[in-house]
């Protein structure tokens, strides 16, 4: 005999924790497409669940039709009233389907009555195997899906939430981690390199995202996101859970380095001590639970060129540049400190530039002092222009001669050293000249860098002054030197060969180096070492 399923139902109901509803309309739809699929998909049917009886109650619907009618689907009032049945045109016949075992008695007698009019012969033994499984997968199918349903509508307002589970078992390097009433995943992506978990082990990780969708565990976990971060300091600061201390922003480095950035509502409250803690108790907690990650925790400011040198820190700022159209900015810092700001493989600046949102760029002083030589000393070759009023222009704010080009001559005649408006359009004129001269210099470098280009290794050997036909043939066959780059980079202690000077040698060496421009052109040639030693 078939059990009440009234029992199963609550019993999984409790189990699942799905909603009896749910669960009765699950029953009604397996048994009604398992029932479709025994006895065919063009049958209008129904499918009841008794409350009283604990089954599922199927039933065919007839319509009453005037001729015409589709075997299975419909009568014609004739045939219903031959069968004794009271109906007119338009009417929907309501035919219970006996399809269960203790059925059988009451199966025959309608198909006795009424077999050849509803086609339902042997219902209970059609209604086999085969349909029992589709009624299975159905009703597995349903309670999978209101599980997860459960699952997102439980957890789809944490997101963004800290959540505390057990390490179950791994899956092609994803971490499966059971939260108790559900299964959350730690991709791979999300996983810190340097850590490691073992099944049973507890894991504390931020809700990246709830997957309603996902294929397997809905929600999905994270231990590399700046939130994590984040609320650990909410979690162990009280003055943060209560909004008395602000984060305003933090990047990671997952499992090297964090900064932090955290602001007071307060006066009176130090923000940079509250998350320290009583001798680093607190920073030193959540350091703890990510695993050593250093962690610098800087004070907000508003003033952007403020916040980014405490971003910084410990680097000490010299000075500070600011591009606001390109927001961007460049910290001038000491020599002795370079290495500190910059950090191991640039992880200090990038750090910096993620937490305030700047991009940073980081000189020494010696090469900001370098690159203002540079830009005086252009400015000084600009036609009227002396070594001493270019410094004046370049203090000034005009920092290189296309500056100076784009001025107009109004604002030049207020330099003090140029004599008023006559004298600042000849300036701005000389600069533009220069420019035009530049890019003259820069075409004819191009073109020749196109000849030389085009050129064979051995023609290239022959434009080094000093080569001849004869020395190219005696390279290549005694020393296989036979491209102008292996010349300029021939060692100087396998310097040698028979029947050629060594001093001729360094000299031909310097003059590829020459020619290939790594070395300028008036640069001293070596030499003789006859020479060399008498000056020693």
């Amino acid at each position: 005999m078939q059990p009440n399923l009234n029992m199963v139902i609550d019993q999984v109901g409790r189990d699942k924790n799905i909603d009896r509803t749910v669960l009765v309309q699950a029953l009604e739809q397996a048994i009604l497409t398992a029932a479709k699929k025994t006895f065919g998909m063009a049958r209008e049917l129904e499918a009841q669940f008794n409350d009283e009886t604990g089954v599922v109650d199927l039933f065919l619907i007839i319509n009453v039709v005037e001729d015409d009618a589709i075997e299975g689907r419909e009568i014609t009032a004739e045939e219903a009233e031959s069968h004794g049945l009271e109906a007119e045109l338009g009417d929907e016949l309501l035919c219970q389907v006996f399809y269960r075992a203790e059925d059988a008695d009451r199966a025959t007698e309608q198909d006795a009555k009424f077999g050849k009019l509803i086609d339902m012969r042997n219902a209970h033994k059609k209604f086999g195997r085969i349909a029992a499984q589709t009624a299975k997968q159905v009703i597995y199918q349903r309670v999978r899906e209101a599980e997860r349903d459960n699952i997102y509508n439980e957890y789809k307002d944490r997101k963004g939430e800290l959540i505390t589970g057990i390490v179950r078992r791994f899956e092609r390097g994803s971490i499966v981690v059971d939260l108790g009433r559900a299964e959350a995943v730690l991709p791979t992506r999300e996983q810190v390199p340097r850590e490691s978990y073992r099944v049973g082990d507890s894991i504390k990780a931020y809700v990246l995202d709830i997957d309603r969708n996902a294929r397997g565990p809905q929600i999905i976990l994270s231990r590399t996101h700046k939130g994590l971060l984040e609320k650990l300091f909410e979690q162990e600061v009280p003055e943060i859970y209560e909004k008395i201390v602000r984060i305003e922003s933090s990047a990671r480095e997952p499992g090297a380095r964090a900064k932090i950035a955290v602001s007071s509502r307060d006066r009176d409250v130090d923000p940079v001590g509250a998350c320290v803690g009583m001798k680093g108790s607190r920073v030193q907690s959540v350091v703890q639970e990510l695993r050593g990650e250093k962690i610098d925790i800087v004070p907000y400011d508003d003033d952007p060129a403020r916040f980014v040198c405490n971003a910084i820190a410990p680097a000490e700022v010299s000075r500070v540049l600011i591009d606001a159209d390109g927001h961007r900015m460049e910290l001038v810092v000491p020599d002795d400190k370079l290495s500190l700001a910059i950090g191991k493989k640039g992880q200090n600046v990038r750090l910096a530039s993620q937490l305030t949102g700047w991009r940073i760029d980081i000189h020494s002083e010696s090469k900001i002092q370098d690159l203002e030589r540079r830009a005086k000393d252009q400015l000084a070759g600009v036609e009227g222009m002396s070594y001493e009023l270019a410094d004046t222009v370049f203090r000034m704010g005009w920092r290189s001669v296309g500056e100076l080009a784009r001025a107009s001559a109004e604002e030049l005649a207020a330099i003090p050293g140029i004599p008023g408006v006559d004298g600042g359009r000849a300036v701005v004129q000389g600069a533009r000249r220069f420019l035009e001269e530049e890019r003259g210099r820069q075409e004819r470098a191009r073109r020749e860098n196109e000849r030389r280009a085009s050129l064979d290794d051995r023609s290239k050997l022959l434009e080094v002054e000093g080569m001849s036909e004869a020395l190219v043939d005696q390279l290549a066959e005694e020393a296989q030197v036979t491209k102008v780059e292996e010349l300029a980079r021939w060692p100087l202690d396998r310097l040698t060969m028979a029947d050629i000077d060594e001093d001729l040698l360094r000299v031909l060496r310097h003059r590829a180096r020459v020619w290939l421009g790594d070395l300028p052109e008036d640069t001293p040639e070596p030499k003789p070492r006859s020479q060399a030693r008498v000056a020693e």
